[in-house]
Formats: C-alpha cells, structure tokens, sequence
C-alpha cells in the first residue's frame, strides 16, 4: 500500500520515491510507488498527471488500498524522481475548494443542497436540490461566495475518529465507514472529502457563475474558478473588443447596434426574397415560351438549390410536364414533375448510382448533387433521355 502524500499536503509537487511493484495490463504499464503525490481519480475530481523519472504519467487510479499509476513506459527500477504537473493540480485544488464553497452558500442562501459534482476540463458543475434559481437567486450566490472567499478563511483537512465525527456538524454523512477524511472551511462548513484543496479560500481567487439550466428536477450550475475565471473574462474581452471594432461602437452599445443589425438583416432579406420571386416569374415565363416538346431543361451557373427546387416547382405546376435544372456552382440537379407519368424520386434512386451521384425525393420532386460537373452533365443528359421516352 502506497503512503498517500497528497493527504500530507496538497501543495507537495516533487518528491523521491520507490517503485514497489511494476504491471503489465491490456491497455499499458502500471507502478505502484511506495509513496505517491499523484491523486487518483475520485469524488469527482479527475486524476493528476506528471512525470516519474521522466516518463509521463498518463493516469492514475485507486484500486482497494493501492494507488496504480499508468506510464507511458517503465520508468526504471529502483529510487525514482516523481513530480506532479502543478498548473493541473492547483487548478483542480481551486474549482474543487471553489465547489465546497459554493455549495455551502447555495445551502445557506436557498437550502440548495448539491447531489453532485463534475469537475471537467473547461468548467465544473454542480446540481442542487431546486428545480429553478432565478437570475437575481444567482447573482446573490455569486456575491456572496465570492463575499467569503475576500475573507480569506482558512481551508484545513484532517482524519477523524467516530467518536469525532459524531461531533461535527455535517451536512451530509459520509459513504465510507473508515479513514473518513474532513475538509473544513473556517466558518463555513464541514465536509468529508478525499481531495485536495486549496489552504484558504483566498486562493480560490474568485468565482464565476456562467450559467445554470434544469435538470432532471434540479438546477444544474456552471461555474469557474480562479485562472479558468480569468481566462473566461479575459476570453470575453477579446471577443467584445473585436465587435467594438467591427461595429464602431462603444462595448456598451454593441448590443443596440447588434439588433439595429439584425432588423436591416431582415429586411434585406424579405427584399432578397420578394426579388427572387419575382425573378423566378419572369425566368418560368421564359422557359415556358421556349420549350421544346414535353420536357423543360436548363443549366444555371450560380443558382442555389433551393433556389433550383423553388423554380422547379413552379414550372411543374404551370407547364404540367417534366422540368429538369441544373447548377454548375454546386453540381447539382433537380427534376420536378406534376404528373402521374413519371415518379422523380424512384427515376433518382434507379439511376443516380451509375453517375456517382447522391440524393433522392419524391415523387413530385428530387434533387442530386455530384462530386464533379461532369457527373452532373452525364446525368443530366441521362436524364433528358429517358425523361422524353417515358413520355
């Protein structure tokens, strides 16, 4: 069994050591080490990661009493150096202090009491007992979480006995009957708890709500501590200085400028589309007056195929015979047809293969597109043959 250093102290980031034992597993190699700092996966916070002798620790689990450490290599015999990636650790010591804290207020504030607790890799999240908190319930969270993180309270983690433990007032009882650890915020509250934290809540540096959403009768709240809250401050800035520019406005008239955008957007396109209808009338009247026979065909070079499939429609309805159309911007072809002499969506699925094409409809309209315009052309041409002997 392993001499679990992260129990001693949480901030220990190099150390020297012995491997006990070497496995070989299905999926690698695993050392047990005869004391370890690297915390295994558990009360969810994800594992550490580092080095030993300089080969990277790619995990690191608990089995029973013994901590496995995954390498991506054997990393020797004998005393080894062993060190903990601390920019992953003290973030993991922040958001998992971060989360006791929080919870706490939201017990205090709302009697939210918290049934679980995620700590991923760009945000961490815990779902409380309620099934809304209102944007003013949340900001008062976060004024007042942060409120005692300002005061700087001391964050300390010890072993009990039963007899102690009887003693404390906890908010919930702990799973495990034996070696119960406690995590206790000066003032604030008292936890059982196996990871590691942060040694007052000043280190926490500050907390930000990012957003909360229901789920499964609870709320779930989104949350970042310490650098990952700077990182998502700093990340906004960026973005709201980049819309500044491009809008030449102030920040606090972004949002004005971005709805006065958005209404000149829709009237563009109500335009767009009151021209594309008229457009579409004047092209249908051309290709009508200049059919030959029982079949309408033409190529577009820039036409969308939505706006193929619009057209297509309306030749169909007012011609009553097959229309096939086509676009070289995208390669593909749609055939429309009102009646019953001939099924658009089973002559697609029949022939397209033959021509690499994809796609399909039914039986008044289908649509294809092709890898090249020259599958397209090839199919076309199919097409207009096999459409005028149908008919």
């Amino acid at each position: 069994m392993s001499k679990k250093l992260y129990y001693d102290s949480a901030y220990i980031r190099e150390w020297q050591t012995t491997i006990s034992r070497v496995m070989e597993r299905e999926d690698g190699y695993y050392v047990l080490l005869d004391e370890t700092a690297f915390y295994p996966h558990g009360g969810g916070q994800p594992c550490d990661e580092g080095h030993i002798n300089g080969v990277p620790v790619l995990d690191v689990i608990s089995e029973e009493e013994n901590v496995l450490h995954k390498v991506a290599s054997l990393p020797g015999e004998g005393i080894v150096s062993c060190e903990v990636n601390w920019q992953r650790r003290f973030d993991h010591m922040q958001q998992h202090s971060g989360q006791h804290l929080l919870s706490a207020v939201c017990r205090d504030l709302y009697q939210a009491m918290t049934v679980s607790f995620h700590l991923g890799t760009d945000y961490a999240t815990i779902d409380v007992e309620q099934p809304e908190l209102s944007p003013d319930q949340l900001a008062a969270i976060e004024r007042e979480v942060n409120e005692q993180i300002y005061k700087n309270r001391t964050v300390t983690s010890y072993f009990v006995t039963d007899e102690e433990l009887a003693k404390l007032p906890l908010v919930k009882q702990p799973k495990v009957t034996e070696n119960i650890r406690i995590v206790e915020i000066q003032g604030v509250e008292y936890n059982a708890c196996g990871g590691t934290h942060v040694s007052s809540t000043g280190e926490i540096g500050m907390i930000k709500l990012l957003k909360a959403e229901k789920q499964k009768g609870n709320t779930r709240i989104y949350f970042k501590c310490g650098y990952r809250a700077l990182q998502e401050f700093n990340d906004s800035l960026k973005i709201l200085g980049a819309l500044s520019i491009k809008f030449n406005t102030g920040k606090d008239e972004i949002i004005d400028r971005l709805e006065k955008w958005e209404f000149e957007t829709k009237q563009l396109q109500a335009e767009l589309a009151q021209l594309k209808e008229e457009n579409d009338t004047y092209v249908a009247g051309e290709l009508l007056s200049q059919r030959e026979g029982n079949l309408i065909v033409r190529v577009f070079e820039n036409k969308s195929l939505k706006d193929l499939q619009n057209l297509a429609g309306k030749l169909a309805v007012q011609s009553d015979c097959p229309v096939l159309l086509a676009t070289l911007a995208e390669n593909k072809v749609v055939l429309a047809n009102n009646s019953a002499s001939l099924s658009c969506g089973v002559f697609f699925n029949a022939n397209l293969a033959a021509y690499q094409g994809k796609g399909g409809g039914s039986d008044k309209i289908a649509q294809a597109g092709f890898p090249s315009w020259d599958d397209a052309a090839a199919f076309l041409e199919h097409a207009k043959k096999q459409a005028a002997h149908l008919l």
